[in-house]
């Protein structure tokens, strides 16, 4: 309701007189919802009017539980179905999300004639919630699928060497949605609120790790890694602008009047630094995203043969779970499995005598190879 617009004055000038008509004692809340608090008048937020805001956040494992419990009520399931293990593998799932897998699964079971819904279905629900229905008539060439192959398989041998990445659940090159031709499917553990400079960077690495492995295989990258190209180089700007995580220092560049639980639209973000700091901000996100790639280059030589065996395992079957993919790893691996150094004891916090010692940060620490 921001704006000169003559129609939306009036309304909200309506609103207002009959909100501020009630008496005290009258009995009457008013309770109103919106998805766009930033472009609520600051008229309708002050004291008397709608002064407590509630936000309504995506649910927790505990939430997602209960929220399950009510969908499954007209479905009946295996006894195999663990609605808590269900919830665990949902994390960032919105009630309706929730909904949707449910008669995801509850169809699926149908079509296979089964008289119950198991895990199964609810596992193979999540991907097509996620990740979109399989498109297995999207038939590629030969030469693409294996190229498809050994990308993916640098994003699953990266997360899975990295200990402070979500653990793979599956990886595919089976084409799935409007455009992906394969996928590395990783689930979180448990809801995360927080996450460290040392997880930032390794998402990164996994992220350029698709490309890194065309470029060992066949010398040269293809289209394919555009997404994860744009997604590294957003999170590696959020490093650099929003959390101080770099060598220009504890600040914020990306200060904005917007609402603080609402992202901002890249067009709409604005610039209150120089052009100069513009400048440095380009070339510090530009060397965090270098840093990144030499580690993953090194991450993956040195596991060549666990990524040649587990793209061949791919061409072969398609798809790989977790524990196959971990087993394809094992049989092929002739050194450490974790990356040595990513549980540094720099990023532990000092107690007692080490902390009062604790020299000042430099800003070049937490860049230093093998830090988390």
């Amino acid at each position: 309701m921001v704006g000169g617009h003559d129609e939306r004055e009036q309304t909200l000038n309506a609103l207002l007189v009959e909100m501020d008509g009630f008496d005290s004692n009258s009995g009457i809340i008013i309770i109103a919802a919106t998805n766009r608090p930033e472009m609520l008048d600051p008229a309708l937020l002050r004291p008397g009017r709608f002064d407590r805001q509630v936000l309504v956040d995506r649910p927790d494992a505990a939430g997602r539980a209960d929220i399950l419990k009510v969908h499954v009520k007209s479905v009946k399931l295996d006894d195999s179905v663990d609605v808590k293990r269900v919830a665990s593998i949902t994390a960032g799932f919105a009630g309706a999300d929730l909904a949707n897998l449910v008669n995801e699964a509850a169809l699926l079971a149908a079509r296979k004639g089964k008289v119950a819904v198991t895990m199964d279905e609810f596992d193979e629900g999540v991907e097509r919630v996620t990740a979109g229905l399989e498109k297995k008539q999207r038939v590629m060439q030969e030469e693409e699928k294996n190229r498809v192959a050994y990308h993916e398989s640098g994003h699953a041998l990266v997360a899975y060497c990295l200990p402070n990445t979500d653990p793979v659940h599956k990886v595919s090159i089976i084409p799935r949605g409007l455009a992906a031709l394969g996928y590395t499917m990783q689930r979180p553990t448990e809801d995360r609120f927080l996450m460290t400079q040392g997880e930032l960077e390794s998402r990164i690495q996994v992220l350029l790790a698709g490309t890194v492995a065309e470029e060992m295989i066949y010398d040269e990258i293809s289209t394919g890694a555009q997404n994860d190209l744009e997604r590294a180089t957003e999170l590696a700007r959020g490093m650099v602008t929003d959390f101080g995580m770099s060598r220009l220092g504890r600040v914020n560049f990306r200060q904005s009047g917007r609402s603080a639980f609402i992202p901002e639209a890249p067009d709409e973000r604005s610039r209150t630094h120089s052009e100069e700091t513009t400048r440095e901000i380009d070339i510090e996100i530009k060397r965090i995203l270098d840093e990144m790639l030499q580690k993953t280059r090194t991450m993956l030589s040195d596991r060549r043969d666990s990524l040649i065996a587990v793209a061949e395992r791919l061409i072969e079957v398609e798809s790989v779970d977790g524990d196959e993919l971990r087993r394809v790893i094992e049989e092929h691996s002739h050194g450490p499995r974790i990356v040595p150094g990513t549980d540094s004891p720099k990023r532990a916090r000092p107690t007692g005598d080490a902390e009062k010692q604790e020299k000042p940060d430099d800003g070049e620490g937490p860049a230093a190879e093998g830090a988390r």
